[in-house]
């Protein structure tokens, strides 16, 4: 499929998916918005692709809302500005949710939805010149559909300050945020981002994507919370009687590579 506002690159088991709006630095608009979900999807279904990377040409990451849709939707009724966010919120969920890894390469500015988009990814790697910010209230707006995975990525307590001050957020406070996970210099971004990629796609697909299930039930969990305790011993008894743990079994006795690194 063609896209005109992504580019898609694959090289061995990884896509990187490019934000190809450079001129308006990736600014997110109902187009990309429909391009990225679609994208995700096609991804997911690609036995050939392993690892997902979502990156931005050009100056940034993604800066946001863009201005010409912003504008737009200014004079949307509720009914039409209800369809566009869910639109968003579909985007969003697709990332999040997709079955294989997704990591977030971020230079430059990854303001509002920008910054959204760094938190529904599983990874994010960003330089040390990166900028993350929350403005939605300085424009009579809230961050309402990225709220839920920014919250989740730095806690609510953090949230509570950036969702009202709107400030900006280095990219050293993010690291401690928990926003990203590592910080890089901008020479060493692609190299690094590689090197992740590469120890992702040594995972067993299944135990990937079950592992990230595993991680949305252990959210609301609690070690005291017996039934969950049960629920997890079925999930490895389950796993580990199918092929894929078998095959991984085997190869680690074996001393060779699992079929799906090959």
């Amino acid at each position: 499929m063609s896209y005109t506002t992504l580019q898609i690159e694959q090289t061995g088991k990884v896509a990187t998916v490019w934000l190809n709006r450079p001129e308006l630095h990736n600014a997110l608009n109902e187009v990309l918005i429909a391009e990225l979900t679609e994208a995700m999807r096609q991804l997911n279904r690609k036995q050939d692709v392993r690892v997902i990377v979502l990156a931005g040409r050009g100056k940034s990451f993604c800066a946001g809302a863009d201005l010409d849709w912003m504008r737009r939707a200014a004079g949307y009724s509720e009914a039409e500005n209800l369809a566009d966010a869910q639109k968003l919120a579909a985007m969003l969920k697709s990332v999040y949710r997709s079955a294989k890894p997704v990591i977030a390469r971020i230079h430059g500015a990854a303001m509002a939805g920008g910054t959204g988009l760094a938190a529904v990814c599983d990874i994010a790697i960003a330089t040390d010149a990166a900028k993350f910010a929350l403005t939605e209230v300085r424009l009579g707006l809230i961050p309402a559909t990225i709220g839920p995975y920014v919250a989740d990525a730095i806690g609510p307590r953090q949230a509570r300050r950036y969702f009202l001050s709107a400030e900006r957020i280095t990219a050293g406070t993010a690291l401690k945020l928990g926003l990203i996970h590592e910080l890089v210099s901008e020479e060493l971004l692609d190299e690094r981002v590689a090197e992740i990629a590469e120890e992702l796609a040594k995972g067993a697909p299944g135990a990937l994507r079950e592992a990230k299930l595993l991680l949305a039930e252990l959210r609301e969990g609690s070690p005291w919370d017996d039934q969950l305790l049960e629920r997890t011993a079925g999930r490895i008894a389950s796993i580990r009687a199918g092929d894929e743990a078998r095959e991984g079994l085997a190869s680690f006795f074996e001393k060779r590579a699992p079929k799906w690194q090959e």
